[in-house]
């Protein structure tokens, strides 16, 4: 799934292709993926794009005041065409749902790989009108996401756990299942320990862990294509999706606990103490 620092990417690489342009056609494919009516997707046609903005895993194209919001979720992505492809898609065929072209025939398609269908696309007049964008916690590398602030959301978590919070929208904004990993690690600390458990040394570790690690990712991420953003995530990724591999800190052979649909992975040296955490398969915590 991609996260702050590759929908920061995709915003800038999008920002730069597409201010200025005009939207001359689009082609839904996968009507499931549009989930609001009140504007239709016509709406957007004949207007120019004036800026790309994010909102934590949202992408916002405004075009003359009518926004083009979407959320890529687990398996979506951006392609970008320089010259868009002739014809008409057909619907049901293959990954494509949307595609964008503009008004000197570039453009971009957003995909969705596998069988379940979560992509979500919003035509909408304010970006606050999409319900998921109205109740997202503050960005955590705004320049106001301050230790009071970070402190204030670890004392109204209570006893919930430090990786559900981290990825918790409505708390942070941006962070998902390999930045929450990333950051925990980074950090020292168990992905089970009670957030109102922290004393104040790990506080401040855990507030520097969570800001260097997305900042390094943005900026590693910063001028890249669209295609080449997944192989630069995967290829810096320290613990998340290295299981059996070795800790680039310890050495430690890098572990992971299961659920239902998601895993995370931790070194038990650098963040448990070396206590290996139980698997929890059947556990719904982290859905």
């Amino acid at each position: 799934m991609p996260e702050l620092p590759e929908v920061e990417a995709l915003r800038g690489f999008l920002d730069e292709k597409l201010v200025g342009r005009s939207i001359a056609r689009l082609h839904l494919t996968a009507f499931s993926a549009l989930k609001t009516f009140q504007l239709p997707l016509e709406s957007l046609l004949g207007l120019e794009i004036e800026e790309v903005s994010r909102h934590g895993k949202y992408l916002d194209v405004d075009a003359q005041g009518v926004h083009l919001c979407f959320h890529l979720a687990r398996a979506g992505w951006v392609k970008w065409h320089e010259v868009a492809p002739a014809g008409i898609p057909r619907p049901g065929k293959g990954p494509l749902a949307l595609r964008v072209v503009l008004d000197d025939e570039s453009g971009f398609d957003l995909t969705e790989a596998g069988t379940q269908r979560k992509l979500a696309i919003h035509v909408v007049a304010e970006a606050q009108e999409v319900e998921r964008i109205a109740t997202l916690g503050p960005d955590p590398l705004s320049a106001d996401f301050d230790r009071q602030a970070f402190d204030a959301i670890l004392d109204q978590a209570g006893r919930a756990q430090l990786k559900g919070v981290l990825r918790e929208q409505r708390t942070i904004a941006g962070i998902g299942n390999a930045y929450s990993d990333e950051i925990l690690h980074a950090a020292r600390l168990s992905p089970f320990k009670a957030a109102n458990s922290l004393d104040e040394d790990e506080r401040a570790e855990l507030y520097r862990a969570l800001r260097e690690t997305l900042s390094a990712a943005v900026e590693r991420a910063r001028g890249l294509a669209a295609k080449d953003l997944k192989d630069d995530k995967r290829s810096n990724l320290q613990v998340h999706g290295r299981t059996g591999q070795a800790c680039p800190v310890c050495g430690t052979t890098i572990a992971e606990v299961s659920f239902s649909d998601s895993s995370l992975q931790y070194c038990p040296t650098c963040q448990t103490g070396g206590k290996v955490l139980a698997d929890r398969r059947m556990s719904k915590l982290l859905k």
